[in-house]
């Protein structure tokens, strides 16, 4: 009888073991701000509490980030994943998270995530996705989710009513409710709501032209950031 408990509880610790270690460990983390131009405040919006960002500001899920007329803030949320919010803009981090191999005593990291709200103004996206790490990044609107197909550069824009998605790099997923999702390819833009069943050349529309020209002046200095991080 003491045998058999003795195998029971042995087993047992085996396999708590093998499934605690195999496991990997998720934790929140926080954006890395690159550059801040102007009027920039994030915090609570709940409890109405913002201060101004500064370079050491620990902006993590839940927060907000708002620039005034003429700001602009720059940040990694995930490595591979930089954004420049423009001015008069506002954003809800709504994840942050790294997940880590328990059984690597390195830590290798095994998943990045981040996800984001644009609530008004214009955000500028560049990401590239690792080749020894997944990486999960999207933006939601009020009318829309987009998620990069691939290593892309991307600008977003709303006004809380009406959201416009324009690719400059790369390839984007946009999906929108009761609409199949479209594939939004460089040089070509989609807006919610819209009866277009397809996206639409950019140069067909003078905003979204002016998307990819302030998307691909953006990225350069994004990038030169991200070498210096």
């Amino acid at each position: 009888m003491r045998l058999a408990s003795f195998i029971s509880v042995l087993a047992l610790c085996f396999c708590l073991l093998g499934n605690g270690c195999s496991k990997g460990i998720t934790r929140s983390t926080v954006a890395i701000v690159f550059s801040v131009r102007g009027n920039v405040v994030f915090g609570n919006a709940e409890r109405n509490d913002f201060q101004p960002v500064i370079f050491k500001s620990r902006i993590q899920a839940g927060d907000i980030v708002r620039t005034s007329d003429g700001a602009s803030i720059n940040l990694a949320l995930i490595a591979g994943a930089f954004v420049q919010l423009a001015g008069n803009s506002e954003i809800k981090i709504e994840k942050l998270t790294l997940t880590k191999d328990g059984n690597d005593t390195a830590e290798r990291m095994l998943d990045r995530r981040a996800w984001i709200r644009l609530n008004r103004g214009r955000i500028v996206c560049s990401f590239s996705q690792s080749d020894k790490t997944a990486s999960e990044f999207g933006i939601t609107t009020g009318q829309i989710t987009l998620r990069p197909d691939s290593d892309c550069l991307f600008s977003v824009w709303t006004d809380g009513t009406t959201s416009r998605a324009t690719c400059g790099r790369g390839e984007v997923s946009a999906s929108a409710d009761a609409q199949p999702p479209l594939k939004i390819a460089a040089g070509y833009f989609s807006q919610w709501p819209t009866a277009s069943k397809e996206p639409i050349a950019a140069s067909a529309d003078a905003r979204a032209q002016m998307d990819i020209t302030t998307a691909l002046d953006v990225e350069p200095e994004l990038m030169d950031q991200a070498a210096g991080w």
